[in-house]
């Protein structure tokens, strides 16, 4: 199995959760990391948090709505932490999306987030990656991203893009040395999971979210999906016929 040595990554979304505890064990590992979120108070307290811990960071401030932000963003780390090596797209956004009062424009701003912004910092890196025939793209994408769930219809859309986005990448990105990686998170506890009324089973937290995906990146794997029991749970979501799923859906995967 091939893997994966980065020297220097950049972590979108990296003020909380995920993205925080990606940032922190990659750069315990020796990595280079640059952060990027809306949130600069928060970016700079996790840069100071790691320089002191002995790593090295820094910082650009973007929102992951805004590709010519994040493309400045991306390339303002490019130059501060040399060639990117490695890319964690984390930023997401969770926002109710019921079926009575629907909302294109609450769709529209999920994927934004979720979707178009990971495409805009793949952009940004991408070309790099290609020239030097080396690199790896993550995403974190979601294993509600197997089915739409009843209340969470935008969220489950833009994760269910993500992660057809990266497959149809991989092929070609991989014979040119780029290795691309899929990551299908359960529930982990995080500021956008505490305020979800979902029922959220096999809840883990972040920092042992964040070993499982550094361990599959280092791997160099093309999809990491955790934990087994909510996996095993989503794969039989995913496969129920519509008539079962849409009696029992409302009932049991809903608030």
């Amino acid at each position: 199995m091939k893997r994966n040595r980065a020297r220097s990554a950049i972590v979108t979304g990296a003020s909380s959760g995920i993205g925080a505890a990606l940032a922190r064990q990659l750069a315990g590992q020796g990595v280079r990391v640059g952060l990027t979120a809306r949130r600069l108070d928060r970016l700079e307290g996790l840069a100071e948090s790691i320089r002191a811990a002995g790593g090295e960071a820094a910082v650009a401030p973007a929102d992951a709505a805004d590709r010519r932000a994040t493309a400045g963003a991306i390339a303002r780390l490019e130059r501060e932490l040399g060639p990117i090596d490695l890319l964690i797209a984390n930023a997401g956004l969770g926002r109710s999306s019921p079926a009575v009062g629907f909302s294109a424009e609450v769709v529209e701003e999920v994927v934004r987030v979720n979707l178009i912004g990971a495409a805009a910092a793949i952009e940004g890196v991408l070309p790099g990656m290609l020239a030097r025939g080396h690199g790896q793209i993550v995403g974190i994408s979601s294993l509600a991203g197997f089915r739409g769930l009843p209340g969470s219809s935008a969220y489950c859309a833009s994760k269910a893009g993500l992660s057809t986005l990266l497959e149809g990448l991989r092929p070609d990105l991989r014979r040119r040395g780029v290795l691309v990686t899929v990551v299908h998170p359960g529930f982990v506890r995080t500021p956008m999971t505490e305020a979800s009324r979902h029922v959220q089973p096999w809840m883990m937290d972040a920092d042992r979210a964040a070993a499982i995906i550094l361990k599959g990146i280092a791997r160099g794997r093309r999809r990491v999906d955790f934990p087994a029991p909510t996996l095993a749970l989503m794969r039989l979501v995913r496969f129920l016929p519509g008539s079962v799923y849409d009696r029992l859906a409302p009932r049991v995967l809903s608030t």
